[in-house]
């Protein structure tokens, strides 16, 4: 499967974006997705996860209650709604695809497939 991110981009503080990851093929409905990010000089960590059928959503402390994730199996596409950005959420983000559910959902490891990644930039 292939994976495409969009909808990075620079914004001030307070501000919100929309990710977006297209994914190519008819298996993305069983796949456990998960974004990432990953700053310079920083290793990559979860940011939020989702099961296939959407019923349960996985989030990193850091963006609980800042960040959504959701799916749209029938466009094949995964989303990350980012709202109250902070200068600390600069980083490269990722989307990634698990086969199998991971047991736990942050661990870059346990992902089989990734994006090329889209920035994002939030200044103070």
């Amino acid at each position: 499967v292939q994976l495409v991110e969009s909808g990075g981009g620079s914004v001030q503080a307070g501000g919100s974006l929309r990710l977006s990851c297209a994914a190519s093929g008819d298996t993305y409905s069983t796949y456990f997705m998960g974004w990432f990010r990953q700053a310079p000089g920083k290793e990559r960590e979860g940011v939020a996860g989702i099961s296939t059928g959407s019923g349960i959503t996985y989030y990193a402390d850091s963006v609980l209650g800042r960040f959504t994730i959701s799916r749209d199996n029938a466009k094949n596409t995964l989303y990350l709604q980012m709202n109250s950005l902070k200068p600390e959420d600069t980083a490269m983000y990722y989307c990634a695809a698990a086969v199998r559910p991971p047991r736990l959902w942050y661990i870059v490891q346990l992902y089989n497939y990734w994006g090329q990644g889209t920035q994002v930039t939030v200044s103070s």
